[in-house]
């Protein structure tokens, strides 16, 4: 919805550098708030905040921010949506005066009323910052999954907090490499990044600034499972109604917009879901599609990649399908190499995160489609695979032990390996980490699939760094209680899904193909399968109800009570779907637009000039992603390509041996 940028500081500061820089920051972000910008200072020029808008709800200047108290003594931004935001305002109105009709005007009337407690009333998507002059307190806070980014940093004895650490530059800093968090990849685990000294607020998380002083993280909210030998006393029926009750409300309350709103739509079950689930309210419930009034199925707008048929990736058959089934305007995003290339470097600019694949560029034409035609909202179907169990990786933990609160058909060990060999990634772990790290997520294969998605050919005097196993980080970036969880009461699938969301989903996928690559186009995603009110009662079905054997197929059915659940909203195509990923094209050809493309960034020079990389490897890998067609290599070569693109772009300095 928004873009902020917010410093504090001990010292006073000098009132036309401080607003310039501060300025600058917004400018850099203002892709992501085209229609108002905002700014609140101290008069002592101590504290900044800053902000750019994006109007979804309550199209007036009344909306516009910072947010201050009647009293002028809280202040604060907001980026994103807060849904039940009306049974709030109803609630607090008789104590706090409302300026306007916002969603995020709810922020400063509930810690006035809560303290910090307040960020456990919050729904939706947000990340914010709140200045209390009177107790000098400064409050950085992030929703529970992450949908929407924040960092901070400290920079010339400056506290800075921002959307997008882009914004950094404007306000002093002077970005290098963090060779080490590269190395163990605990750039992609925890509160680090890749760039020294800038940390990310995790999800679920606030951090605080107390009279201008230290800073510290805690946590208000966060994923939780039900104890794995507890037997389950709901019948299947009662838990697929809790699903679909649940769902359908996450859905309603994301169609609320005073600007036009749109479904992103795949081949797949999530998206698909979704899509079914907002035709059936407008049909049968009269479901409002943000501020179209007619009611039309006609009306609503779906958007869908399409690569080229022969790419192995294509699924806009599949989902146009889909939108003549439910009779709605269908509109495929032609993804040619050439656009994919145009597009490359964008991508991981604006999503601060490199991935290893394409598909981010794919998103990016989504969106820029979108905005043409002047839809500011799209419904998105994210997050459904790590609450539901929908990847392929997760079946071997899935299995590691029975599920004792739900009786299931259990695979002998050769019907296990039947089964795994039809899926797509069979979830075999590489480069083994220490007992430790096993032991700590009770055995569990993901933790280690996950830590080497990113890895990265590093140079070799690299190896003489005091770093950890990269599984080892990945595991101690977690949460004292979700560890200990982990060990005794969680069922192996559900310590996979933690690790899967809280790390996979929420620092990878939502930033390479989610919030800040919708919001180059002045689009906002909204996610209703990151609903907390839908994930909790999920969360706390069995694994069995996840994924499922069938005995009589020897088949796997992942994410089977969300199937049961959106059956009628689907086409029977899409249920007897087997789960296949969003992934960009797997091969380039040589001489192509993307080889071409690849070959300008990873050069000797280049590479050298990012002094982490071993050239020699890096070559190699990149002759043998074009030369050889390997697949493996390919990824790697998207990594390496990703990380001059952000040493270009950031102006990071070379890193050198310490």
């Amino acid at each position: 919805m928004c873009g902020l940028s917010a410093f504090i500081t001990a010292t006073p500061q000098r009132k036309k550098k401080v607003e310039k820089q501060l300025d600058a920051s917004l400018d850099i972000i203002k892709h992501r708030g085209p229609d108002a910008r905002g700014v609140y200072f101290s008069p002592d020029y101590r504290v900044g905040l800053g902000h750019v808008r994006l109007s979804i709800i309550d199209l007036s200047p009344e909306g516009n921010q910072p947010f201050v108290d009647e009293s002028g003594g809280i202040y604060a931004v907001v980026n994103g949506e807060l849904y039940d935001y009306e049974k709030y305002r109803a609630e607090l109105s008789d104590t706090f005066t409302f300026k306007g009709h916002s969603d995020c005007e709810i922020v400063i009337a509930l810690y006035k009323k809560y303290g910090i407690s307040f960020l456990s009333h919050l729904r939706g998507e947000f990340a914010l910052v709140l200045w209390d002059a009177k107790r000098e307190l400064l409050l950085a806070a992030r929703d529970r999954y992450g949908i929407k980014s924040l960092y901070y940093t400290l920079v010339n004895g400056r506290l800075l907090v921002a959307t997008e650490m882009k914004s950094f530059l404007a306000l002093g800093l002077k970005p290098e490499w963090d060779v080490y968090s590269l190395k163990d990849q605990s750039w992609m685990f925890g509160k680090r990044t890749f760039l020294k000294g800038v940390r990310r607020v995790l999800p679920g998380h606030y951090m605080s600034c107390r009279h201008f002083g230290e800073t510290e993280q805690k946590i208000y909210w966060d994923v939780e499972y039900p104890d794995k030998t507890v037997k389950e006393t709901r019948t299947e029926e009662e838990c697929i109604k809790g699903v679909r009750d649940r769902l359908f409300e996450a859905i309603r309350v994301r169609l609320r917009a005073d600007v036009p709103v749109g479904v992103y739509l795949s081949g797949g079950l999530d998206s698909s879901a979704v899509a079914g689930i907002i035709a059936h309210l407008m049909k049968e419930e009269g479901a409002k599609l943000g501020d179209e009034a007619s009611g039309e199925l006609k009306r609503l707008k779906v958007f869908t990649v399409q690569f080229d048929k022969d790419s192995g990736v294509d699924e806009s058959d599949i989902a146009k399908r889909t939108a003549d089934w439910l009779g709605v305007d269908f509109h495929p995003i032609r993804m040619t190499e050439e656009s994919i290339a145009s597009r490359f470097e964008d991508v991981v600019w604006h999503s601060e995160a490199p991935f290893a694949d394409t598909n981010g560029t794919g998103k990016l034409a989504m969106a820029e489609m979108v905005h043409s035609h002047g839809i500011k909202v799209v419904i998105t179907g994210e997050g459904a695979d790590e609450n539901f169990g929908g990847y392929s990786f997760l079946v071997p933990d899935r299995f590691r032990e029975p599920d004792l609160t739900w009786a299931s058909p259990i695979p002998t060990a050769e019907q296990l390996k039947t089964a795994i060999s039809k899926l797509i990634w069979s979830g075999e772990t590489v480069n083994e980490g220490p007992p430790s790290a096993r032991n700590m997520s009770n055995n569990t294969c993901t933790s280690n699939n996950i830590a080497f998605v990113n890895q990265l050919p590093m140079a070799d005097w690299t190896d003489g760094l005091l770093t950890e196993h990269p599984e080892t980080a990945l595991v101690e970036s977690l949460d004292s209680h979700a560890l200990s969880s982990m060990m005794y009461k969680w069922h192996p699938l559900h310590t996979a899904l933690y690790i899967t969301t809280r790390i996979g989903l929420a620092n990878a996928l939502l930033r390479y193909l989610g919030d800040n690559i919708d919001m180059v186009h002045h689009v906002e995603s909204r996610t209703p399968f990151l609903d907390h009110h839908l994930t909790q009662y999920v969360n706390s079905l069995p694994p069995a109800l996840k994924i499922r054997y069938d005995p009589d197929t020897g088949n796997m059915s992942e994410k089977y009570i969300l199937k049961e659940a959106v059956k009628p909203f689907i086409t029977d195509e899409i249920y007897g779907r087997q789960k296949k990923p969003f992934l960009g094209p797997p091969r380039f050809k040589e001489n192509g637009p993307f080889h071409l493309m690849i070959s300008r960034l990873i050069t000797k020079t280049n590479i050298e000039g990012l002094g982490f990389i071993e050239w020699k490897v890096a070559k190699k890998l990149f002759d043998n992603a074009f030369t050889a067609n390997d697949g493996v290599a390919l990824r790697s070569v998207f990594l390496i390509a990703q990380m001059v693109v952000l040493g270009q772009r950031f102006g990071i300095k070379t890193a050198v041996p310490e």
